[in-house]
């Protein structure tokens, strides 16, 4: 019973697992619907990042062990699953694991990238999905506030997330370690209209003399009011007609199929030169057999580890100083998830006091109730019950 979570993510899943999770918005909704169908489940959250796949659940009445096992049925069901192996890249959390794990999520202390600012922004629109979806409810409306809120105040006070690294970031970041520099180089990037290709924009106009390409899809622009400096927009279609010009090109869209695939970039590139692929997709865009060429390089978000591995040591230091942060907040929502499920119990508490206090007093409504707390409590329970009344 309470909140529970399953998991696929970076920490013990590969990609060509993890795209098998990569659910469309549809399948999201799907997937929260079907859950709080059953009566044993009342609330129901997912979330999915190019990172992670995660089910949040909160069930009142049944065993964990029995919502869990409705949640992978869910989840293996959805992904179209036949392979019983899938099910041991499953992370599962219960009880106090499941609270400390969003808090640690939102926070950007259980990514790839330590203290990276996205996740933030998709664990907020996960939530707000189903909210208007109206598949949740006070538990996991307030679990998700209060996460985000902890999560923010991390932001604000420590340097985690000060010196801004994300895997959109950390794409740009290789291409200029493979080619020396990005001065002069023309890079395109397909997706940049999307969240993570957005990102991938800004940040490469940081860079000067850069000549920047970005593909639209027909009836499609890429919003300009974010972006400091100019770029040109292609259409998608030419995107092949432009690649043999291109020396970096960024891949970040949420299609199930390849946005490059490796004949297509044959037929397309005659002049052999020192180039760039970074597929930041799940499911990838890009057809990874490019990475057999010569000249050439090419990286997908499970190639970030020894990048992001540099980068999580130096904020190891601020890490501690947010997950002992952290700590208060957890137990902040865990006294009040304690307190939210003991309303009846307190009503039914307070109703006889002044019932006794009515009829025989409130010193005898206060021995009436102290009476009842011993009888009903081990010795070790009374310790701590007399313990925060002398406080």
């Amino acid at each position: 019973m309470g909140i529970q979570i399953i998991s696929v993510s970076h920490k013990k899943t590969p990609i060509s697992i993890r795209e098998k999770f990569a659910f469309t918005q549809e399948q999201q909704e799907a997937m929260m619907e079907k859950m709080v169908s059953y009566l044993e489940v009342s609330e129901c959250v997912v979330l999915s990042t190019c990172n992670r796949m995660e089910m949040y659940v909160y069930a009142d009445c049944a065993s964990t062990s029995y919502v869990f096992n409705l949640m992978e049925d869910v989840l293996m069901e959805e992904a179209g699953a036949q392979d019983d192996n899938l099910g041991d890249y499953l992370l599962f959390y219960h009880g106090k694991r499941a609270i400390d794990h969003l808090f640690y999520v939102a926070s950007g202390l259980d990514s790839m990238v330590i203290g990276e600012d996205q996740i933030l922004g998709q664990v907020k629109d996960a939530h707000k999905m189903a909210r208007e979806l109206g598949t949740t409810g006070v538990y996991l409306n307030t679990f998700f506030r209060n996460a985000v809120t902890a999560a923010k105040k991390i932001k604000t006070d420590t340097d985690l997330s000060r010196t801004s690294v994300s895997t959109a970031t950390l794409a740009i970041k290789v291409a200029e370690e493979e080619l020396g520099t990005l001065k002069g180089k023309n890079c395109m990037i397909i997706g940049a209209s999307g969240k993570i290709g957005g990102t991938v924009l800004m940040n490469l106009q940081s860079y000067k003399d850069v000549n920047i390409y970005t593909t639209v899809r027909k009836n499609k622009v890429v919003s300009t009011k974010h972006f400091k400096s100019e770029f040109t927009e292609i259409d998608y279609d030419e995107r092949y007609q432009y690649a043999g010009d291109m020396d970096v090109i960024i891949s970040a869209t949420s299609s199930p199929h390849y946005t490059l695939t490796e004949p297509g970039l044959k037929a397309a590139i005659t002049k052999k030169k020192p180039r760039v692929f970074v597929d930041l997709a799940v499911p990838v865009d890009i057809d990874s057999r490019v990475r057999f060429w010569d000249y050439t390089a090419y990286y997908n978000i499970d190639d970030f580890t020894r990048i992001s591995k540099e980068n999580n040591e130096k904020k190891l230091h601020e890490a501690k100083v947010a997950s002992n942060m952290l700590d208060e907040y957890t137990l902040q929502f865990e006294q009040w998830m304690v307190f939210q499920k003991s309303l009846g119990i307190m009503h039914t508490a307070k109703t006889n006091f002044i019932d006794v206090a009515e009829h025989k007093g409130v010193e005898k409504a206060f021995d009436h109730l102290f009476y009842w707390v011993r009888e009903n409590n081990s010795p070790e329970d009374l310790e701590t019950f007399f313990r925060c009344l002398n406080h």
